[in-house]
């Protein structure tokens, strides 16, 4: 018997059964739908990661106080933490970093900032930042309208602001060329608008369209004590150099420290591609436990097709035995009811797949991704429903080819 006629007979029995059918097939749906949507969620989330990562530059790495766990002398943990970076050790790197290189100084003075334009002001959750005229650069980050600032405004510490595309939104009617030239109040304190940034959206938790910048040296002078921690970050020109670039800037660092010869340095390098790193690491763990948990799902699917199936073979037992007595073979009978079993899966992965796909990127922008359309989970799925329905429909077609023709037709 040609398959396309075995085929066209699995569907006929699928059209015969169709609520058995539906509800067989949304069963698959569901664990595939599940599957799929998770990964997709994963995978969108993990990409806006790691563009926010990048952000930093994909060539930069940064110097930061240490923080470790040591042992009390109770035997609990407490955490030690290393000097801040202070302002003059910051300049001092920045001044004395012979390499081929860009270094930023700069500092988070507060969340909490209102901005005001005339009438109007902001909710208290603006960041406040002290940058230099490297910053920009460093990061990343570009300025859509307007300009940086110059290595004069930036000494001069001059009241100058880059600001955030939400401050724009919410000040200047989402029009950023009606917010240059303007004063705005951050704070108390009065500042020109020369640049606003172009949007990068949200990534864990924090938006730098929610920021203001400012010449560092103006926010030191409101905001810096003795016991502010500066940021440190340096953007190589070359990645090849990125090793010779990080031993030179701890050597370099030890010496601004004073720290002695063997003695243990009280800061880290944290570079941006080991952030990249713990991310991948973290999302494939991740990954591999949605897998588990839906081969799981799945499994009771397997089951529930299996039964049905198995009471499909039943019930049509007096049919199979008509089918043989008019010449149909064992291997006929075997892939008529194996197909069905596959078509079924088949059906119920492109639904899951599509409901997958579109509970993934429902769920992605409210935690900070960008819509994905998953090609290799949506391989998965197909290639999963394959299986399901292979070892779900072999048993139950190998007991329908085994009927015995004249016990069949006896059948009631």
């Amino acid at each position: 018997m040609p398959f396309s006629e075995i085929f066209s007979m699995a569907l006929q029995n699928i059209r015969a059964n169709m609520l058995r059918a539906i509800l067989t097939l949304m069963i698959i749906a569901f664990g595939i739908m599940a599957l799929v949507g998770i990964l997709t969620a994963i995978d969108a989330i993990a990409f806006s990661l790691n563009d926010n990562f990048s952000g930093l530059g994909a060539n930069s790495f940064s110097i930061e106080r240490k923080w470790a766990e040591v042992k009390s002398n109770r035997g609990g943990r407490r955490q030690k933490v290393g000097e801040a970076i202070h302002f003059d050790e910051a300049e001092e790197f920045k001044e004395r970093f012979v390499f081929p290189a860009k270094v930023s100084v700069s500092f988070r003075a507060t969340g909490l900032a209102t901005v005001k334009y005339n009438d109007l002001k902001t909710n208290p959750n603006i960041v406040f930042v002290g940058v230099d005229e490297n910053y920009f650069d460093v990061k990343g980050l570009d300025i859509e309208f307007g300009r940086p600032f110059s290595k004069t405004e930036v000494d001069a510490g001059q009241p100058k602001v880059i600001i955030g595309r939400d401050i724009v939104k919410q000040l200047f009617d989402s029009k950023p060329e009606k917010a240059l030239d303007q004063i705005i109040q951050v704070g108390n304190i009065r500042y020109r608008v020369v640049g606003v940034l172009k949007s990068k959206g949200t990534s864990m938790g924090s938006s730098q369209d929610r920021a203001v910048y400012a010449p560092l040296l103006n926010v030191k002078s409101i905001y810096g004590t003795d016991d502010t921690d500066y940021d440190l970050v340096i953007a190589i020109s070359n990645a090849k150099d990125m090793d010779a670039a990080q031993s030179e800037s701890i050597g370099l660092f030890r010496q601004i420290r004073k720290l002695r010869p063997g003695e243990d340095e009280d800061f880290e390098i944290f570079a941006s591609d080991s952030l990249v790193a713990i991310l991948k690491e973290n999302t494939t763990n991740l990954r591999l436990a949605t897998i588990a948990i839906g081969l799981m799902t799945l499994l009771g699917a397997a089951i529930g097709l299996m039964n049905i199936m198995l009471v499909s073979v039943t019930e049509r037992t007096r049919e199979i035995g008509i089918y043989k007595a008019l010449g149909a073979t064992r291997r006929s009978i075997l892939l008529q009811f194996l197909t069905e079993a596959i078509v079924i899966c088949q059906f119920g992965g492109l639904v899951g797949i599509f409901l997958g796909i579109l509970v993934g990127n429902i769920v992605t922008p409210l935690l900070g991704g960008t819509f994905l359309i998953p090609w290799g989970w949506m391989f998965l799925g197909f290639t999963l429903c394959m299986i399901v329905g292979v070892v779900s429909g072999f048993y139950p077609a190998m007991k329908a080819a085994r009927l015995d023709p004249i016990e069949s037709l006896r059948y009631e």
